[in-house]
């Protein structure tokens, strides 16, 4: 059941078969349809979501009233809104379902816990955060330094698989454009 996160904390430190019971006690499972809101605006993030199967993305409303999407995550990668997760605030993200998402799920309550059990979980998420941090970083710096057009390029070709699976008006939302700019960029193509 939880074998797809063992798989990939396996990829950055080995857990042995008692250790992945430990981890196992610590998780559910969780599935979304298509739409499905995880975590919304205003409530306090009390989980953190791996998924399995499907795509989630974390947005948040702008002065304007549009959705800005901030981070998307398909299989083997992880989604919470982190401030409010790590520190129990008040959030301004939704995380809600792109397409129908199964996920693997580690409540606040047992995150302190996990690290006291399994130390080298603490290795796992300092890496995995880490590549979230670098992602964001490079993400921030091409929505500054590259144009419209050389952003979806550069992200079509990085990441193709996101270009077919997510809706155009959040692709778009997450390059920093509006669908409508999108659509003729493609058709440029």
């Amino acid at each position: 059941m939880y074998n797809p996160l063992f798989n990939h904390v396996h990829k950055f430190t080995s857990l042995n078969d008692e250790e992945q019971a430990v981890l196992g006690n610590m998780l559910r499972t969780a599935s979304f349809k298509k739409k499905a809101f995880l975590h919304e605006a205003g409530d306090v993030c009390r989980a953190n979501y791996f998924v399995v199967k499907g795509c989630l993305r974390l947005y948040f409303i702008d002065i304007k009233g549009a959705e800005q999407t901030t981070q998307f995550a398909i299989e083997n990668w992880w989604i919470s809104d982190l401030t409010s997760f790590l520190f129990q605030k008040h959030s301004d993200f939704y995380i809600q379902a792109a397409e129908a998402t199964e996920v693997i799920v580690i409540d606040r309550q047992h995150y302190d816990e996990l690290f006291e059990k399994l130390p080298k979980m603490e290795k796992y998420f300092r890496l995995i955060y880490q590549k979230l941090h670098q992602a964001s970083q490079i993400r921030i710096k091409y929505l500054y330094s590259q144009t419209a057009e050389e952003r979806y390029t550069n992200f079509s070709s990085s990441f193709p698989e996101f270009v077919q699976r997510v809706p155009q008006y959040m692709l778009a939302s997450y390059l920093g454009f509006t669908p409508e700019f999108l659509s003729k960029i493609r058709a440029k193509k």
